[in-house]
């Protein structure tokens, strides 16, 4: 092999940043889903109610909605460097923080604050990957941070359960707050915006990136036209396809390690094993939508119809898992049902992503997050309809399963809903149909696994 072959061949300094976006999934939410374990020993100390803790599910989830779009915004003008740094430094010290609450409404403000640093983070995360990853690239690349993220989510409630039992709550939340500063740290020494600046990178690999790097105006950022926004019957649909699935995923990484303990007498290393397998299920799901969209793909070649299929498909197979948890007599039976649940959601979910980048044009960032924050809703009320229907059923005289199984039909209702909205989205019509209206190339994007995450 000559020393002229050897040099043509582009770096891989883009692999290097997909490692980067990926352990930033799985930090977050490490930190995002560990005061699901956590709130057990929490309870039992401070008297906190299941009521009120689900108003602190709401403190976060209100201001992560609002902060979704603007912030995507902000990394669409400024560039992710400095976005995605101060988003972790901002939530790695309101995580910590948390271990300091004694009180309600203390939780209330912590937790606020917390949803609040936490926004934009995936929205510029997409918007990293579409910078240095080739059309045909990103997709898959999108899938495996989003698979990342729930490999985070499988490891916090068990890592949380053992690091609460060695150094007690309050310490746990400062062990996850330091990492995140630690990440933030090595990240902003070490990523740059363009791939051109990236001292690392040969000719080679910035050619290859700058052939499919998104368009950008010449004259700056163009501003988004929200009257077709608005107007664009597809951010509705995904919408509420997103608030369906977030009615499903909240309760299960919220409240299902409560579940555990209070309806099914589980012990709390016990629940944190179980409650992680739920996550594995996520991680599961995200791989799987593409391989299943690839095969739709190939036998079909219809986009529009291959993401209503497994859009739809995902929500109806999550319906029936999640319905099948009141017929489980097993704790670990019940576990895999509500991870097959969120398995067919992720499923779905790569549907959404891809169907959310053929749309959303030059604004990437911020249509995710417009469309990301939508799903603020359905996390809101479920975390509000599980406890409080907990609550009620309690007030009622029931206890045990009795007390809390008959609140999955809701659940499974809610994804019969969204698996309605799917027969109706249609990923071929983008936002703005007068021109360049997708992101880089379309054709790279018409199979599945090109956009799944």
């Amino acid at each position: 092999m000559s020393t002229g072959e050897i040099t043509d061949r582009p770096t891989c300094v883009r692999y290097g940043v997909l490692a980067f976006m990926c352990t930033l999934a799985l930090v977050l939410y490490l930190d995002r889903i560990c005061l699901g374990v956590a709130r057990i020993p929490i309870q039992q100390q401070l008297g906190i109610t299941d009521n009120q803790f689900g108003w602190i599910d709401v403190a976060f989830m209100i201001p992560y909605g609002l902060f979704e779009l603007p912030v995507g915004r902000w990394g669409d003008r400024r560039g992710a460097r400095g976005v995605v740094t101060r988003i972790v430094l901002c939530w790695s010290f309101f995580t910590a923080l948390t271990g300091w609450m004694s009180s309600f409404w203390g939780f209330m403000l912590v937790r606020f604050l917390f949803g609040a640093g936490e926004a934009g983070a995936f929205p510029n995360a997409a918007r990293v990957v579409s910078r240095w990853f080739p059309g045909r690239s990103r997709g898959p690349a999108q899938g495996i941070v989003t698979a990342s993220a729930n490999l985070g989510g499988a490891l916090s409630p068990a890592l949380t359960a053992y690091l609460i039992t060695w150094l007690d709550w309050r310490w746990t939340f400062g062990v996850y707050g330091l990492l995140g500063v630690a990440w933030a740290t090595v990240f902003y020494c070490w990523f740059r915006d363009d791939p051109a600046d990236h001292s690392w990178v040969n000719d080679r690999e910035r050619e290859m990136l700058a052939e499919s790097a998104p368009k950008v105006d010449s004259h700056g950022h163009p501003p988004i036209d929200w009257p077709l926004v608005l107007g664009s019957p597809n951010v509705w649909l995904l919408g509420a396809a997103m608030n369906a699935g977030a009615f499903g995923f909240y309760m299960c990484v919220n409240w299902f390690p409560k579940y555990l303990s209070s309806a099914r007498d589980v012990e709390l290393t016990g629940t944190g094993w179980l409650s992680s397998t739920i996550q594995i299920g996520g991680a599961c799901g995200c791989m799987l939508g593409g391989v299943i969209g690839n095969a739709l793909m190939a036998r079909l070649d219809d986009r529009r119809l291959v993401r209503r299929i497994v859009g739809a498909g995902g929500f109806i197979a999550a319906a029936v898992s999640i319905f099948s948890i009141t017929l489980c007599d097993s704790p670990l039976a019940a576990t895999i049902c509500a991870a097959l649940a969120i398995m067919c959601g992720q499923i779905q979910l790569t549907a959404w992503w891809a169907t959310t980048a053929d749309i959303s044009g030059k604004h990437q960032a911020a249509m995710f997050g417009l469309m990301n924050s939508m799903g603020v809703f359905g996390g809101s009320l479920s975390n509000l309809f599980f406890s409080g229907f907990a609550t009620f059923m309690h007030d009622l005289g029931y206890s045990g399963r009795a007390q809390w199984d008959p609140a999955f039909y809701a659940y499974a209702v809610v994804y019969v809903a969204g698996a309605i909205c799917w027969t109706f989205i249609d990923a071929t019509r983008p936002i703005d149909r007068s021109g360049d209206s997708t992101t880089g190339d379309t054709s790279t994007e018409s199979n599945l696994v090109d956009s799944a995450s």
